[in-house]
């Protein structure tokens, strides 16, 4: 699909896999689970006509390392945007984070103090409670699910990510959002990750989102079904300066549902 992450940051979750695009005031794009920097492709080839684009696979995800006890959970994937961050030298750069990555976002900011331009998020994890019921059971049996046979566990993927589209996937973005997960190496990994996503996380911070202090847009998906609207809605309470924009016929996968509304969005709100 013509999209490479062929930059490498050593941190201390695994080596990261990373790509900058275009020249202008700084953006960083955050991926959710159980994607990639790859859901933002089509996004950012067009906010790179106007900014310099950051893009990252998280440890554990896409092209970034995936190896056996590898700690993956939300707090080490703030540990390292913290890193990456001053890796790339940005003191305050926009922020546009999606699922998971929202809460990274939030992390980084309200415990680390990390300074944002703004903040865009975009179907965030972020207030509890949050993980499908699938999600849930993987938790619970995690080993179990992880000795699959190969041809089960690769079906179940297809199907899981299927479910967080409102529209047919295409057959060829299927395929890249399955192959990070496949082999010896991604299928563990793709357990790992659920297995460490515990909502102490959010839990965290939920009470201080109204601390934040850029200006802060929430999208929404007008049809996720994993993050139902109204997480949305308690979102936008506990950030009173915040706007909340749904995004029409788009489910969780907006990158993917609808691409033009959403960059549309953040060009608006990144100006």
């Amino acid at each position: 699909m013509g999209w490479e992450v062929p930059e490498r940051y050593e941190s201390p979750h695994g080596t990261v896999r990373w790509a900058v695009l275009g020249d202008g005031d700084p953006v960083v794009l955050l991926h959710g689970t159980p994607f990639s920097s790859y859901v933002w492709r089509d996004v950012a080839s067009v906010l790179a006509a106007r900014h310099r684009v950051f893009v990252w696979d998280m440890p554990g995800y896409g092209r970034s390392e995936m190896r056996d006890d590898q700690v993956v959970s939300l707090a080490a994937q703030q540990e390292v945007f913290i890193g990456l961050l001053r890796h790339w030298g940005l003191s305050a750069p926009a922020v546009v984070a999606h699922d998971v990555g929202g809460a990274v976002a939030l992390r980084a900011a309200l415990l680390d103090g990390a300074r944002y331009a703004r903040l865009a998020l975009v179907d965030a994890v972020s207030v509890r409670p949050w993980g499908s019921e699938f999600f849930r059971l993987v938790q619970q049996q995690a080993p179990v699910f992880a000795a699959l046979p190969p041809t089960l566990h690769e079906a179940l993927i297809r199907r899981y990510i299927t479910t967080a589209a409102h529209r047919e996937l295409r057959a060829e973005v299927l395929d890249a959002l399955v192959e990070p997960w496949l082999g010896e190496v991604g299928q563990p990994a793709f357990y790992r990750q659920i297995a460490q996503a515990d909502e102490r996380f959010t839990r965290e911070v939920e009470d201080r989102y109204a601390d934040l202090d850029c200006p802060v847009r929430i999208a929404w998906g007008v049809r996720d079904e994993w993050l139902p609207q109204d997480r949305a809605r308690d979102l936008a309470r506990r950030i009173p300066h915040a706007d909340l924009t749904w995004i029409p016929e788009a489910g969780h996968l907006v990158q993917e549902d609808n691409p033009a509304a959403l960059t549309a969005f953040l060009m608006r709100f990144l100006g």
